[in-house]
């Protein structure tokens, strides 16, 4: 992965896989992957299935390739997300169309009353800044785009979190890269994807090479 040395905060890169769009709705989550990022180099990773008890729309089941059968004899909701809360920690949090991902990460946490007040940042927000000509900020359109490392099958947990990787720290080094910065942390990535398209330039342009 392209990186900057000088950067050592560890991020962690989430994704889920669920059986529906929204919480609110009763969708549950049916995998989860989480990637810990530091410096461009995966440090650590954990991935799971889990049984929520909730069925599998066959739509879902066709685009995921997650099926009712594997859910099934997965170990229950409780059990994974309390396990990968604590491998999360309290690391600042990214993912691709973050708000879907904290959605659930939100609702299941909050069944379980573990805290879930974590910082997420958006690589979909963060390249419609960076990259505002790309075809669509879909994550595998991206990552043809820039002809970014893939594996496997899309809309599988693991496999979405390591592209999602990939394009953080892509948009970290072409920000680096174009704007003369040596540090390009979670907080102003999280700062990026607040400010609108016509003020980025300024907006980076005005941190000035010497942030820290």
């Amino acid at each position: 992965m392209k990186q900057l040395n000088s950067i050592t905060q560890i991020v962690a890169v989430l994704d889920f896989e669920t059986t529906g769009l929204s919480p609110s709705l009763g969708d549950r989550a049916t995998e989860v992957a989480v990637i810990l990022l530091r410096g461009g180099e995966i440090i650590d990773r954990y991935q799971s299935l889990m049984n929520a008890g909730r069925r599998i729309p066959s739509d879902v089941v066709a685009l995921t390739g997650i099926t009712n059968d594997m859910i099934a004899s997965a170990p229950p909701v409780s059990k994974v997300m309390r396990e990968v809360a604590a491998f999360v920690g309290r690391h600042p949090v990214v993912a691709h169309n973050a708000g879907f991902d904290q959605r659930f990460w939100q609702a299941e946490l909050g069944l379980l009353g573990v805290s879930a007040e974590h910082s997420f940042a958006c690589t979909m927000l963060a390249s419609r800044r960076i990259y505002p000509e790309a075809p669509s900020h879909r994550l595998s359109t991206l990552a043809e785009m820039l002809r970014l490392p893939t594996s496997g099958r899309a809309h599988r947990a693991m496999v979405d979190a390591e592209m999602a990787c990939h394009l953080w720290c892509r948009l970290q080094y072409d920000i680096a890269q174009a704007y003369g910065l040596e540090r390009i942390d979670h907080a102003l990535m999280a700062r990026l994807q607040k400010t609108s398209k016509a003020k980025v330039a300024a907006f980076l342009r005005g941190l000035g090479p010497d942030r820290v």
